[in-house]
């Protein structure tokens, strides 16, 4: 898998490498022994732009490739490379490690291996069907169900940017009271309609950076893929803090940065994602304390970019003993 290195190579190697689709293909193979199939699901796109990059790496001596079966399985080892090849592609992979769309690459890669891959997936054709097998005869709705049961019969729960009502209706099932807040009119007409006889759901329109609620009147908040519509992140984040109780949990789920302003477009969404470690500070600055955040592994027929989670809550306040008090006094 040696390269020569004449300077009409060198341009060639610079062509080879000046497509991001490309870039893509070597990381992900650096990593890992990969075929077609498993590459057009990590990269999200079509097999005809996957086969049609791999081909072109290929000839020209970035990969090699081995059959299996009817497929062929594709690799990039830099070892292989002569000494010029290799320092270009350790450029290019410095640079191209900091690329939002590359960590969601990654994402789905990790998923693909922890399942064990398509070998795994063979292997274990028993335990495929059981889970279709048992999403067909009792869905998958029951395990969230079963998970919102350990919320308190008394709690008080926000739900912020309910849009449809969909996690009201469940919450509602589950706890004392729930407050769904969103902008959208059109939106709330759909959530009132989904829980019109549930009469622990009250409904409010009004912004995510100002809540019609009191300070700590909830004892948990959720806010699920709405923080990417709101003009201000920070002053949504505060004002969740705000709502909630002493010890008061909060949950946001939202999209992890990435680089799909076509997407963003579509969605209509104000922003590209959240880093971890910014929407980290973003919570941190609003009040929450406890505060963890961390990727969410890809669902397998998910199509757009991944999801980041952070979970935190309300600051409990400062006890005093009784000694502190009367020193306080005096």
């Amino acid at each position: 898998m040696m390269l020569t290195s004449d300077p009409g190579q060198l341009m060639l190697r610079l062509d080879n490498l000046a497509d991001p689709t490309r870039l893509r293909l070597l990381r992900l193979l650096e990593r890992h022994e990969l075929g077609v199939a498993e590459l057009v699901e990590i990269l999200q796109l079509p097999q005809s732009t996957v086969s049609r990059h791999l081909k072109v790496l290929a000839d020209q001596g970035w990969l090699a490739s081995r059959a299996r079966g009817t497929m062929n399985l594709y690799r990039m080892t830099p070892d292989e490379l002569d000494s010029s090849a290799r320092a270009l592609w350790d450029l290019a992979r410095r640079e191209i490690d900091e690329w939002a769309t590359g960590r969601q690459d990654e994402l789905r890669l990790d998923r693909h291996l922890s399942n064990g891959g398509r070998r795994a997936e063979e292997f274990f054709a028993d335990a495929a069907h059981w889970d279709k097998l048992r999403r067909e005869q009792y869905g998958d709705r029951y395990s969230v169900i079963g998970l919102l049961a350990l919320l308190r019969e008394t709690d008080v729960v926000a739900d912020l940017g309910c849009g449809t009502g969909s996690v009201l209706a469940d919450l509602a099932l589950h706890v004392a009271r729930v407050i769904g807040v969103d902008s959208s009119g059109e939106m709330l007409r759909a959530a009132r309609q989904r829980t019109h006889e549930m009469d622990n759901v009250e409904l409010h329109r009004a912004p995510l950076e100002s809540l019609p609620l009191q300070d700590g009147e909830c004892d948990a908040a959720t806010m699920f893929l709405a923080l990417s519509y709101v003009a201000e992140p920070g002053r949504a984040l505060g004002e969740m803090a705000r709502v909630l109780r002493p010890g008061g949990r909060a949950v946001v789920v939202d999209l992890m940065g990435h680089d799909r302003e076509d997407f963003r477009i579509e969605m209509g969404q104000r922003h590209l994602g959240f880093e971890v470690a910014d929407l980290e500070s973003l919570a941190e600055e609003a009040g929450l304390v406890g505060i963890a955040a961390r990727p969410l592994v890809p669902e397998p027929r998910a199509q757009g970019p991944a999801l980041v989670m952070l979970t935190g809550r309300q600051a409990a306040p400062v006890r005093t003993t009784h000694a502190e008090a009367i020193e306080e006094k005096t």
